[in-house]
Parts: structure tokens; sequence; C-alpha cells
């Protein structure tokens, strides 16, 4: 009998470890909306900031984030025009280092998109409109799509920078074309299940959000000119809403919560809070603010209030999720990227700054700043938090910092 429990808890321990290496990493944390599930945080750095436990040199030029996966960490970068998928051990040591082709060399060169892993199989898109599938655990590639060429798509201006969204057996990108604007392919051969002109739009620079409701489930992204809303089993569109501004950059990846959806794009476009019915087959507006005009920063919805800093408004503030109402405007820290983990902002400037903010309606408070001083060139690449570090990756340079 209790040999017979042993080998039922090894199933059951087995099954569960498989159903967790099989869940697909995403960009910005395990839900894809900035928030990490971390306890037990410093809630106060030291004066010279975090310690650097490690960090790796040796990434070329890029924007990408790491993920983690296989008890590895994957960051992309470019060197000699090429693209590279480098795998790394926990303590910073390069395990292997992959090319999966030509990446955009033009106005800030270097590696977009964060890789996207599901078990074995790892999915990484260039700038230049490339999608590939390599095997996780040694970078050989498994199958290529040229995403324009294959379904009447076309480059944007600084190159596309979606990191692409993996659900069950299925794969999403946004080719950008009149017919094929949205697609959707067999992650196993890259094979087309289905496509959907959509509004017929240029991409821009967004990477979807998949929401899961009682009735279906659904991707929602933004092209040049729309935030849209399509079926994500079939394909089909269900409702679009006007979003632009100048240049077409919507590289923010919507936040969702309790039935309401929030868009927002810089250039001082703003932000729309969008209420969708229970099918997710319409939404109507519920508020929109033109000072929550993040460019490429992200956003935090924490306990009913929006965190995040803008772009032509380079305040960092605190709205009310229900009513848009603003809480407070602070100039302390230099507009950017937000993330958030047990009770604190996670802020890291354009300029180098790196915040720990409290995550409190009442008023913007730096609790420890420090400067990000390893790296090169533009510091846009979104922090990522696991078991208990803070990674940030800063063009040729990938940082580990102790916070916990």
């Amino acid at each position: 009998m209790i040999n017979k429990a042993i080998i039922l808890l090894s199933i059951i321990l087995f099954a569960g470890s498989f159903i967790i290496a099989q869940t697909p990493t995403k960009w910005r944390g395990p839900n894809g909306n900035g928030i990490y599930n971390e306890t037990g945080l410093l809630k106060k750095w030291p004066a010279s900031g975090p310690e650097i436990i490690w960090h790796f040199d040796e990434l070329g030029q890029g924007h990408s984030s790491p993920v983690f996966a296989n008890d590895l960490i994957y960051v992309s970068g470019m060197a000699d025009n090429k693209g590279y998928v480098y795998a790394l051990t926990p303590m910073g040591k390069l395990k292997w280092k992959a090319s999966y082709g030509p990446e955009f060399s033009e106005s800030y060169p270097g590696s977009r998109s964060t890789p996207t892993i599901s078990g074995d199989l790892l999915y990484i898109y260039s700038g230049l409109g490339v999608l590939t599938c390599m095997d996780a655990n040694t970078g050989n590639i498994k199958w290529k799509k040229d995403v324009f060429k294959d379904f009447d798509g076309e480059n944007i201006r600084w190159g596309v920078t979606e990191t692409v969204v993996v659900d069950g057996g299925l794969v999403y990108v946004t080719p950008g074309g009149k017919k094929n604007n949205v697609v959707a392919l067999n992650r196993n051969n890259g094979d087309l299940v289905w496509s959907t002109p959509a509004m017929g739009e240029k991409s821009a620079y967004c990477t979807p959000l998949l929401i899961q409701l009682p009735a279906k489930k659904l991707l929602v992204t933004l092209t040049a000119e729309h935030i849209i809303g399509i079926d994500a089993s079939s394909g089909k569109m269900l409702w679009s809403h006007p979003q632009t501004n100048r240049y077409q950059v919507h590289a923010n990846t919507p936040i969702y919560a309790d039935g309401g959806l929030f868009c927002f794009s810089g250039y001082g476009q703003g932000g729309v809070k969008l209420e969708m019915n229970a099918d997710g087959s319409s939404v109507k507006k519920a508020w929109f603010s033109d000072k929550l005009d993040s460019r490429i920063g992200g956003m935090v919805m924490i306990n009913g209030y929006l965190y995040g800093s803008g772009d032509n408004n380079r305040e960092w503030r605190c709205v009310d999720w229900k009513s848009g109402a603003e809480k407070y405007a602070d100039k302390t820290v230099g507009k950017g990227v937000v993330i958030y983990a047990d009770g604190m902002l996670y802020c890291y400037s354009d300029k180098g700054e790196l915040a720990l903010v409290e995550a409190n309606p009442a008023a913007f408070k730096v609790v420890s700043q420090t400067k990000v001083e390893l790296g090169s060139e533009q510091h846009w690449s979104h922090p990522v938090i696991d078991n208990g570090k803070l990674y940030l990756r800063h063009g040729n340079v990938l940082i580990a910092y102790k916070i916990k």
C-alpha cells in the first residue's frame, strides 16, 4: 500500500513539474502585466544600491529582457548585425549562444523582442520580421517564417518589437498586412492555423495580451490606429477602438483587470480604459487621460490604482483604476519603466536611475535609489524579478542584483 502511495505521489509530482515546464514564458512577468509574485524582498537597499551578484558583459546590442525556463536564463542580443539567443546559467555563465539570423541594425540597432519559451521550444522574432523556432536546450533551429514575406506584412520605422505570445499549440504574431493582419501559427511547425485582416493596418510595436474570459479567450493588441479584440481560437475580430499618435507607436501591452482594459500610448496620446462586456464581444469607453502617455515603459495596476510615468508628460503618476482620477504626479525620478513586487514599485528611468518606491496612492515615496553604471546605450529594457533577484539588461550587459 505504501509503495502504491509513493508511486502515485511520484506521478502527481512529475505531472505537475511537466505542466510548469510547458507553461509559456511571457513578456513582463508571469501574468504579462509587470507584476511579480515574489515575497520577502528588501524594503530598503544599501546606500550604494542593491548588491550586484554577477554581470554578463557580452550580449551585444539590444533592448530585450531576460526570461527564465529550464533552469536557464534566455536573452537576445545582436553582434555584427546578427541576432543571437544567449542561454546563461543561474550564475551568469554562458551555456550556449546561437544565431537566429540578421537583426535590425538601423535606428537604435539591436535585438528588440524577448524570447518566448514553452517546454523545449523557444521562439524569437527579429526586428526584421522573421520568426524563428529553436530547440530551447541547444539553440538548433527547428523552423522559420518570414512573417512579412509569407503574410503580406511590412516592417515599421524602428523595427518590429513584438514578443510573440504562445498558448497551447499556437503562437500568435502580427504581420501587419492588409489581408493577414494578425495570424496564429502551429507552434510545432509554423503552419498557418488562422488569419484575420483585422483593420488592415501596420503593426505598432505591441506585444499582445491574452485574456481568458468564461465564454472565450481574447487576443488584444494595438495596430497603427486601433485597439483590437480578436477571438483567440478562430481569429474573428470582435471589436476595435480608435487609438493613434505621432509615428503610430503603441509599444505597451494592455492591462486587464475586473472587466476593464487599459490601453496607453506615448507622444502625448495618453490612455483609455475600456469596459468589456461579459463575453468579450464589445467594449465601451469608461474614461480617458492624456497624461498617461508612457511610450515604452508600461504601467502596473495594484490594489485599484495604476502606476507609471509618461512621455510628453514626464511625471510619475498614480491614477484610480475605476474613475481615472489622479492621486499624484511627481518628477523625483526621470520617466521610464515600472514593474512591481511585494508592495514596491521598481522604477528604471531612461537616465539610468533605478529606484525602489512604495506602491502607495498617497505619494510617490522613493525609499532607495541607485544608478545603473554598467552597460551601454539607452536605458529602455524592462527589468525582471526571479528567485529573489532583480535582472536588468542595459545594452551589452545583463546585471543580477540581490534584492532578498
